[in-house]
Parts: C-alpha cells; structure tokens; sequence
C-alpha cells in the first residue's frame, strides 16, 4: 500500500509561473512585484491594514514582539502546549515566556489561567491559534484592555480561522503567520506579519530590513535583522493565497470525513467550539486513555501510515523545564501525552481517510489484546 503522509504541499496552480517570472526578469531578491502583492492580497484577506511579509514564521513572532517593545525584563504569556517558536521569540528578545495551561476542550489558552499570572511586568499576551482552532479571542481583547496588555496573535496554524466570523490576524494587536511548508498555504518557507496600526507596521518594516531608514538609504538608526521574504518565495505564496478558499474548504472536507469514520469511536476528535472556524491545519486525535500514543504511532507507521505527536509541553522542554510542571499545566500534560496528528493534506481522499481510520480501529485493538 501507498504511504500516506501528514501532510505535502500541493503547487497546482501558478506557482510555477510566476517563479519562472522572477527568473526572468531577474526579481529574486527581497523585493518585488510578489511581494507587494503577497502583502496587499493577504492583508485584505485577514481584513487587516497592513501585512509585512518575512522569511519564515518564527521571524515573524520575533519582529513582532520587538515591534511591541518587549525587552529584558518583561513577561510575555505563552500556552504550555505549542511550538516552541512561540516561547522561544519571547526569550529571543531577552523577556520571560510565562507559561499557562490549555482549555480542555478547545486546547488553547486557558483564559482563567491568563488571569493568574497576569504581572505588572506583563507586556504581551500570545494566543495560539492551535492546530487550526482559533483562540476565544473575545475575553482575551477585553482582559488585555483591562490590562494595557498587547495581544500577538500566533497564527501560524491558522490561515483562514474565525473567531465569531472574524479572520484571525485582524483581532489582536499584531498576527504572525507561517508559510512552512506543511502548512494550509506555502511558500517552502516564509512568514507574514499583520497589524491594523500604521506606526507599528512602520516599526516592524525599519527592524525586518536591516534597521535603515526608509528615507534615507544605508543609514541605520537602529539596530535590526534581515528578515525579509524573496520575491520567489513571494511568488509561491501569492499563488497558493489565490486559491487559499479551495486550500482551506479541502481541509474542511478532509475533518468531515475523519467525523464520519471516527464519530463512534473511543477517540476524542479534533475540536470545534461553536464560536469557532476551525481549519484543521492538522486533523486531531486524542488516544483512549490508558492506551500508549506512541506505540499506536508506531503501528500506524508499520501500516504505512505517517502520524505526529502533539508538541511537548513546553515545560517538559529543557530550555523551559520546570519539575512542578505536570502539576501546574495539568491539562496540556494530559492532552500532549495523548495527542496524535493525522494525514490532513489536501491531497487527501475519502478511500484514505477510511484506510487511516480502519489503521487506527487495527492498532488500537492490537494494544487492547496484550
């Protein structure tokens, strides 16, 4: 049997055409006629003033952040259960990610735990947008309000998203998005920022290029980092953003039909509060309980079939280790323990997705009969 991956990208539509562009008029760099495009068609899509294309996703939380003033000494409030990017950009920029427990059932943060550990010293507040499901962004802005708190939404995952029929990337203060290229659109690798707040895009534009002046060529006021997206990459990701309805109605399909196979079944699914538009970057699972994830994954593996775990915690991480951890983030302990990821490309079909379920029935009854 053919091997299902987790996810590939699948670059059907003027992709290559506007690359061989580039190639031709010699427009490889880190401007471009892609580029602006990219930026101005992704803003309008995130219902945002600006967008700030960079090199990849983790760049974009990082000029983000420095585009806030976060520095040495501040704290920035980060959920447990994520990539470690998002940790990581606050500790880049010398602040402390404080981390906090998930929600049971949407998987991100837990908004009661953000009230906790709300400090003076707290500067920003990053919703993650996990595996596709949007934060409840709502209670988030007013507390943020209440606080002067800045909101960075981390939407790497989440193209597409709504909270109450918003997009992300026009909710929060700023938005960093990933094109990876295992995510709903892509360009290889790339990122973009967006922000409805002039001067803030101004300041993240000075720091992604260098640190120059915009009036005034090669004069560095500041100091700042060679973030900026090539015209090619743009290229890529301007033809994906074109058909980014069909990219994310296919991610729709693919979860309908995970419902359907899985719906009777001892796993706990992706999920999908009713205030939400999940795009279901990844399809989600949780194990039964007292079943071991990864000898599951392993034999879905044996059956050709590719799956990931859940991000660790980020308290189990070394760089953020803390032995009190299971205690604190009981319920990102739990769920990252459990969580699998699912093929959820759109190459996907409904005989693929039948066959990963029949698998999963298939190694769960094999851990069962031990």
């Amino acid at each position: 049997m053919n091997r299902i991956p987790v996810a590939e990208p699948v670059l059907n539509g003027n992709e290559k055409k506007y690359v061989d562009d580039c190639i031709d008029t010699g427009w490889i760099s880190g401007s471009g006629k892609y580029v602006t495009g990219l930026e101005e068609q992704f803003a309008a899509y995130c219902n945002a003033r600006y967008a700030i294309a960079v090199f990849n996703g983790t760049v974009a939380l990082h000029v983000a952040l420095l585009g806030l003033k976060i520095g040495a000494g501040d704290e920035v409030i980060v959920p447990d259960l994520t990539y470690i990017a998002s940790a990581n950009t606050a500790a880049y920029c010398g602040a402390t990610p404080v981390l906090v427990d998930i929600d049971p059932y949407t998987w991100t943060l837990d908004i009661e735990d953000v009230k906790r550990k709300i400090t003076p010293r707290t500067k920003a507040i990053m919703p993650v947008h996990i595996y596709g499901h949007p934060s409840e962004m709502g209670p988030l802005v007013a507390l943020a309000k209440e606080h002067g708190i800045a909101i960075l939404e981390d939407a790497a995952e989440a193209h597409g998203a709504e909270y109450k029929g918003q997009r992300v990337g026009g909710i929060g203060e700023v938005s960093a998005f990933s094109f990876f290229g295992n995510k709903i659109i892509t360009s290889g690798e790339g990122g973009i920022i967006t922000t409805n707040d002039e001067a803030l895009m101004q300041e993240i534009r000075i720091l992604k290029g260098q640190g120059m002046d915009p009036k005034r060529r090669y004069w560095f006021p500041i100091i700042g980092y060679n973030y900026r997206m090539t015209n090619v990459q743009a290229a890529i990701a301007l033809a994906q953003l074109e058909r980014i309805d069909w990219f994310v109605q296919r991610r729709l399909e693919v979860a309908q039909w995970y419902v359907e196979e899985l719906k009777d079944s001892p796993f706990t699914l992706s999920p999908q509060a009713e205030w939400a538009k999940n795009v279901y970057w990844l399809y989600c699972v949780l194990v039964p309980e007292g079943i071991d994830r990864d000898r599951f994954m392993v034999d879905m593996d044996a059956q050709n079939i590719e799956t990931r775990p859940f991000f660790y915690p980020m308290h189990v991480l070394p760089p953020y280790h803390d032995s009190e951890g299971d205690a604190k983030f009981p319920v990102s302990t739990a769920i990252g323990a459990r969580g699998v990821n699912l093929p959820s490309s759109a190459k996907i079909t409904r005989a693929d997705v039948k066959r990963i379920a029949e698998s999963m029935f298939k190694s769960l009854e094999m851990q069962q009969a031990k």
